[in-house]
């Protein structure tokens, strides 16, 4: 079920986003977060850091886990997302590193990392995970065609999705890499609630497809309509299709 709340900026989104995920950290156990990369989530992560700061709340206890990481891409490289969730909300939180699950994108055997992570995830319940969605509908790095019932795997990226990601490879799509490590759809749809966060016109096609479009593997984020718990945060334009 889609509870969905739009708002008029990003600054106004990311602060309703963040309501759920204070009432998840505000619960009656630990929880475990799911947590996504790109432009979509920073916004969230500054109101946690914001919390973290001036209220104390503390993530010593937490786990996280991450949807994906480009593969080929070294820990230290200033585009994985290892670095980014570093970045944008590790180093300003008071988590260990032990607590933090991001798949490996360097390691000599990708499709066992792949097993290893998924075996990982399997032993805990993610309490809220976190999605942006791409233009083509797809969520973590699950890619048009991707199987409903997949897990943890490889993917290869589509075009778009390189095209999309190249603003952040100095506008090069030679440099963004070609596969990824990402949480499968089964995998995502294991969690208790889902936090969608989605802004830009570029976004409004792929909202309704996965709200009121078909269920297909077209649209990878239609899956979202079988989940019964579902927090989508818009800005007006991404609503636009709506």
């Amino acid at each position: 079920m889609f509870h969905v709340t739009i708002k008029d900026t990003y600054d106004e989104v990311s602060k309703e986003a963040f309501k759920i995920m204070k009432s998840v950290l505000n619960g009656d156990h630990t929880p475990v977060l799911g947590l996504a990369t790109g432009s979509s989530p920073v916004g969230l992560y500054q109101e946690m850091i914001k919390d973290h700061k001036e209220n104390g709340t503390s993530y010593k206890d937490i786990l996280t886990f991450n949807l994906d990481e480009y593969i080929g891409l070294p820990r230290d490289h200033r585009e994985s997302y290892w670095t980014f969730m570093h970045q944008n909300l590790f180093n300003y939180i008071d988590i260990p590193d032990e607590n933090v699950h991001v798949p490996l994108g360097c390691g000599e055997d990708p499709e066992a990392d792949c097993r290893a992570y998924e075996d990982e995830l399997s032993r805990h319940i993610v309490d809220v995970q976190v999605l942006g969605i791409g233009s083509d509908g797809h969520i973590a790095f699950n890619e048009p065609g991707c199987p409903f019932d997949s897990l943890t795997h490889l993917m290869d990226l589509t075009e778009q999705t390189r095209r999309d990601n190249a603003r952040f490879f100095d506008g090069d799509i030679t440099q963004v890499p070609t596969k990824a490590a990402t949480m499968g759809l089964a995998s995502i749809m294991r969690a208790r609630k889902i936090i969608m966060i989605a802004t830009g016109e570029n976004k409004a096609d792929a909202i309704k497809g996965m709200m009121k479009g078909p269920m297909t593997v077209d649209c990878p984020a239609s899956i979202l309509q079988a989940h019964p718990e579902v927090y989508v945060f818009l800005d007006k334009a991404a609503a636009s299709k709506l």
